[in-house]
């Protein structure tokens, strides 16, 4: 018999990048170009990634043999629809750097190309939607959501997202129910949540497709390490964008999307109510500008 989970393993790189795809372009074609860079700073930053670009070529004496194959390499990024993956995963981790430096509250991290707006709202202490027979350990996330000031943010929103025990996030692969491991918590009157959830797995990201095949050819891995994906936010206060990770991952001192930080990491343990890991996190938000 042919399970959820047997459909969930075929999955292909180019099914999860043109998803990515679409889902990226639905989002900038419904108000995501806000703040998009006026003529002057598109010259100057294109400008300036041309000239890098053609410096590398006669610096390192490119031959037409490796020009044609990152020609072909980069046609193939397109047709596998995963360029939402490549500049994640490579490039994202810098842009979110510069994007905040400026804040004194929680750390932040990337966004990765999963995040699907809209889940399921839960209360402060609700369980994210799962399958009857979904694989993992139990986790209980609890924790507040509190201003820079130390003041309780009531009413805070914590979207949760994460991948199942098999690497796979829902609606990025088949035969997982549209809101797998997706949710959205209301924090209470205290700025507290208490979140139900699994505790992740390490995954590989999409080996079948362009990205994977520039893996091979670098030599490189495809490893993240296990981590939670959140969005927290507050009225009068910026949203923060961040992924958690746990303690002992080998791959958390070398994560492919180099999104490891050190503020980042959890400190679980066993649940002395039942089966499963416990753990606790605060997020500050630094108030609007």
């Amino acid at each position: 018999m042919t399970t959820s989970f047997d459909s969930e393993v075929n999955a292909k790189a180019a099914e999860s990048g043109a998803n990515a795809s679409a889902r990226f372009q639905e989002r900038m074609s419904t108000g995501g170009r806000a703040g998009v860079v006026d003529t002057a700073r598109v010259n100057y930053l294109a400008s300036k990634v041309v000239k890098l670009l053609n410096d590398t070529i006669i610096e390192d004496k490119v031959s037409y043999e490796e020009y044609n194959a990152l020609k072909a390499w980069l046609i193939k990024v397109g047709a596998d629809g995963e360029w939402p993956l490549f500049l994640d995963v490579w490039l994202e981790h810098s842009v979110e750097e510069v994007a905040s430096e400026h804040r004194e509250g929680s750390k932040g991290t990337i966004e990765g190309p999963y995040y699907i707006e809209g889940s399921p709202e839960l209360p402060w202490n609700g369980t994210i939607p799962m399958r009857d027979d979904e694989p993992g350990n139990p986790l209980v996330f609890s924790g507040q959501v509190r201003a820079v000031d130390g003041t309780p943010l009531s009413g805070a929103k914590l979207e949760l997202w994460h991948a199942d025990d098999l690497g796979f996030y829902s609606q990025f692969a088949p035969g997982l129910p549209e809101w797998n491991l997706r949710g959205t918590w209301i924090a209470n009157e205290d700025g507290r949540f208490e979140i139900h959830t699994l505790r992740p797995a390490p995954y590989m990201i999409p080996t079948d497709g362009a990205c994977g095949q520039l893996i091979a050819a670098a030599g490189w891995h495809a490893w993240r390490p296990a981590h939670l994906h959140f969005k927290v936010s507050a009225p009068g206060h910026e949203l923060i964008t961040s992924q958690l990770y746990f303690p002992g991952d080998p791959h958390n001192q070398d994560d492919i999307a180099s999104a490891v930080k050190p503020e980042l990491m959890l400190d679980p343990k066993d649940n002395p109510a039942g089966e499963g890991f416990v753990v606790e996190y605060d997020f500050v938000l630094d108030p609007e500008a």
